[in-house]
């Protein structure tokens, strides 16, 4: 049977019915609407114009006004630019919907990184034995953070939901019902969410999603792979930082903590109740239907339990439902033993849990409450506000116990809480509910110290917690080797991993990597760091696991993220692969059953390339090194010029969007760290920096310096060099096809007026002309004619979506010119001024959401 091509598939059943279905769309009778639904289309087609004539978008408004709108007053403009803004963040939520839709008929999903294909691949290469040894050990835990990269409140994301299967089933009328349902429905939250509101909105994937994908794709393993063998590994699990993630986000409290703990527990018992329901239909035999329906009224009393009481314990069910198996097998003839061990192998991978809930915080928080604790010579030896590193780690490592949190100010006392809140969680949800300490801006084997520390402070001698360093800026990823080592040879940490099992977790952050030295020198520090801590670990014995900050455009480290981990070859180590994922990664690459499915089944797929298949091809030769540290640094250069550069700052504050991202109730964290007005480079958080670019669409994070440092190897007549690497090195082609992803998600028409401005005109010409060196320089490297020629489906998408965009775009650069015009009268119009930031603020909600598919 004839397939078509994947960009057929997704012409077809993507493109061909957004045009039909947004057709319907905007002929609908709104309240208010008018004609807008008959002006878009025309203000669209006028941008798309207006760009190549090199108008401005001041100019586009003006024209289409003068020539559409009759004698219309800046309110009447005013008007109709905030219904085309919900107009077009509508045909936004339609295009999401199509495409999920489609997801299974565009994607292969029993194709290469299929959990068949790798199935059919090992026993064709004889390889099923090392396969099984494998996942006998092997993990991916996918870890789901509240970072505000998507903006869809709750009802918006059941639409979508309700309008993908409404799509899929072809049902006109329904989808009718929906798009009308979606016009009358506010996109806009009037209150920023709480740590607690942004943890049950992913909670909602988790109960909906993970859920039943996780459980069948491991009973698929056992069931195909072990076949009658057993295999206890949890090949899959999950974190949560929700809650727990205290870095920076002064609104997680302890209450909140253990809400979301709790909130997380509840959740899974109501998955396991409704699948106890679905078996008791089904387990109707004697001596079974007694068992069942004990289970059934006992997850339903924990369910409603007030004051959280739990009426089973995870031993106990997981006896129950063995006893229960036994005496189908044995007495009624495996009947519905397929369902049942489906359910087993959920409770075995979930727990009482369901998502680890993970602590974080910042390495410059424990100094203050260490100072603060060693203030009273009781709990710290005498001496420690004025020892050195070293005397100071042999002080916190005879820490007494007892600490009293209420007995320090709100910092201490909070982060001290945390820790009583880890062993409340673990005595309620197990181990794994709440056993990961990670500490931000990690710059020492001190600052890991002081983590383990605590837990001896509030008397937890033999914590069940791991503590995990996270390195991120160039200097920390630098030496990360040196710590690890540092920590490796502390007898105190010797005893606290050894009752670990001798493994660590270190994790490894893209997003301030990328802001501090740029696109390539990020990756290749961390691609570099993760070799020298396997080589350490490897030497002392420790079993060292990489845990990944990544998600969302290729500057905070996405792009084809499989390929990646595909890509990293034997001297890093490959005992799981555990990566963040937040905002619209999490609604595109696991919002559905199908793209969740499709999306860890390829991450699967890439440790057991990188183990099994391909184990020594992706390895990098010295000689490819010292071209990875040329090229990198001479990205580092061009970047930190351009970092330093005098109208950098101001170009972020007065120019972009920088600042709307703090009035937008987007998340509940606060934009940058710091309390002070003035913007310190080094307290900017890595989403409004990256998202601020994006909304200019100069996606300066993803592609700076790496057209400079290409040109080096060019003008310098090596790039044969460069040229071989791209080609042999799956590492160097991803990174190199990702930052692509960030120059096809770039307009520079959109902002090209901004090379006549007196002020920033030539910092805006040193940022197109690195995107046209770039541009160049990757299409020659990759042999293309266009970029992402080779992912045409993808670029289908993202084309699709930045048309539908454009009018926003155009809108916001109208706003923010406006804002400027008016505060530079003589008199500013507060009330106006008012008026247009909030235009840019709305228009920054769909240009965001339109970006899901950055990852």
């Amino acid at each position: 049977m004839y397939t078509p091509p994947k960009i057929e598939r997704f012409n077809e059943n993507v493109l061909s019915k957004y045009h039909i279905y947004n057709s319907v769309f905007i002929t609908l009778p709104f309240d208010s609407i008018d004609n807008t639904g008959v002006l878009l289309p025309l203000f669209s087609e006028m941008c798309e114009s207006g760009f190549k004539q090199q108008l401005n978008p001041r100019q586009i408004f003006e024209q289409f006004s003068d020539k559409f709108l009759d004698n219309k007053t800046e309110q009447d403009k005013i008007n109709l630019m905030f219904r085309f803004i919900q107009y077009i963040e509508r045909q936004i939520v339609l295009f999401d919907a199509i495409e999920d839709a489609a997801f299974p008929i565009v994607n292969n999903m029993e194709g290469r990184g299929s959990l068949r294909d790798i199935n059919e691949k090992a026993e064709a290469k004889n390889k099923l034995d090392a396969l099984r040894d494998f996942f006998r050990t092997f993990k991916v835990r996918t870890v789901l953070t509240a970072h505000p990269t998507q903006f869809y409140p709750g009802p918006v994301l059941g639409i979508i939901t309700d309008l993908t299967i409404a799509v899929r089933e072809n049902d006109l009328q329904r989808i009718k019902e929906l798009l009308a349902q979606l016009g009358k429905t506010p996109f806009i939250k009037k209150e920023k969410p709480t740590p607690f509101d942004e943890a049950v909105s992913l909670v909602w994937y988790l109960e909906n999603v993970f859920y039943y994908t996780a459980g069948d794709m491991v009973h698929y393993i056992n069931k195909n792979i072990f076949k009658e063998e057993i295999n206890d590994n949890s090949l899959l699990n999950f974190g949560f930082w929700p809650g727990g993630d205290r870095d920076g986000n002064p609104f997680v409290t302890t209450e909140i903590t253990l809400r979301v703990a709790s909130r997380l527990r509840i959740a899974l018992f109501r998955c396991y109740y409704n699948e106890i329901r679905r078996l008791k239909r089904k387990l109707t035999f004697y001596d079974v239907d007694i068992l069942v329906t004990e289970i059934e009224l006992k997850l339903y009393d924990s369910i409603h339990s007030a004051d959280d009481q739990i009426f089973l314990t995870l031993d106990e069910l997981k006896q129950q439902l063995n006893v229960i198996k036994r005496i189908v097998e044995q007495k009624h003839q495996s009947l519905y033993l397929d369902d049942l061990d489906l359910f087993i192998s959920n409770v075995g991978l979930f727990g009482f849990h369901f998502a680890s809930l993970d602590v974080r915080q910042n390495s410059r928080i424990h100094h203050q409450v260490f100072e603060e604790i060693a203030k009273e010579g009781v709990y710290l030896a005498n001496g420690y506000l004025s020892a050195d590193a070293i005397q100071k780690a042999e002080i916190i490592s005879n820490a007494k116990p007892g600490v009293n949190p209420n007995d320090y100010n709100e910092i201490t006392r909070s982060t001290l809480e945390s820790v009583y809140a880890m062993r409340t969680i673990q005595s309620l949800n197990g181990e794994m509910g709440c056993n990961r300490y990670i500490i931000s801006n990690n710059e020492t084997a001190l600052d890991v110290l002081q983590a383990l520390a605590l837990f001896r402070l509030c008397g937890w001698d033999n914590p069940t917690v791991d503590i995990v360093p996270l390195f991120e800026v160039i200097d920390d990823l630098r030496n990360a080797k040196s710590v690890m080592e540092s920590l490796y040879t502390d007898e105190a940490y010797q005893q606290h991993l050894a009752r670990r099992g001798n493994k660590q977790t270190v994790m490894l952050g893209f997003s301030d990597g990328t802001k501090d030295g740029g696109y390539l020198m990020a990756n290749w520090s961390i691609y570099k760091a993760k070799e020298e801590i396997t080589e350490i670990s490897r030497e002392y014995g420790i079993k060292v696991i990489f845990f990944d900050g990544r998600g969302g455009p290729p500057a905070r480290g996405g792009g084809k993220t499989h390929k990646f981990y595909a890509s990293l070859g034997p001297n890093i180590e490959n005992r799981e692969i555990q990566i963040t994922i937040q905002g619209q990664t999490i609604s595109s690459n696991f919002g559905t059953l199908d793209s969740c499915r499709y999306n860890l089944e390829n991450l699967l797929s890439a440790g057991v390339a990188n183990q099994i298949f391909d184990k020594d091809e992706n390895l990098l030769s010295g000689a490819d090194k010292k071209i990875l540290d040329e090229l990198a640094e001479k990205g580092f250069e061009k970047y930190t010029d351009f970092k330093n550069h005098p109208k950098f700052i101001p170009y972020l504050e007065q120019v972009s969007t920088l600042k709307y991202f703090a009035k937008a109730n987007i998340g509940s964290r606060p934009a940058k760290r710091s309390k002070s007005d003035r913007l310190e480079f080094s307290e900017l958080r890595a989403i409004p920096f990256v998202g601020s670019w994006s909304q200019l669409k100069q996606n300066v994070p993803g592609f700076f310096g790496v057209g400079s440092a290409l040109s080096y190897f060019e003008t310098s007549g090596r790039w044969h060099e460069i040229q071989h690497l791209f080609d042999h090195s799956l590492f160097v082609k991803t990174l190199l096809e990702n930052s692509m992803m960030s120059l096809a998600k770039s307009f520079f028409p959109l902002t090209a007026y901004m090379k006549e401005d007196p002020e920033f005109g030539p910092f805006w010409t040193i940022i197109y002309e690195e995107f046209l060196l770039t541009k160049r320089l990757l299409l020659k490297i990759a042999g293309h004619t266009a970029l992402m020629e080779n992912y045409p489906d993808g670029k289908a998408s993202i084309e699709m979506r930045e048309h539908i965009v454009m009018p926003l775009l155009t809108i916001q650069q109208y706003a923010l010119l406006r804002v400027k015009e008016l505060n530079a009268a003589a008199v500013p119009d507060e009330n106006l001024i008012a008026v247009y930031e909030k235009i840019v603020t709305r228009s920054l909600f769909g240009n965001t959401n339109a970006s899901r598919n950055s990852a």
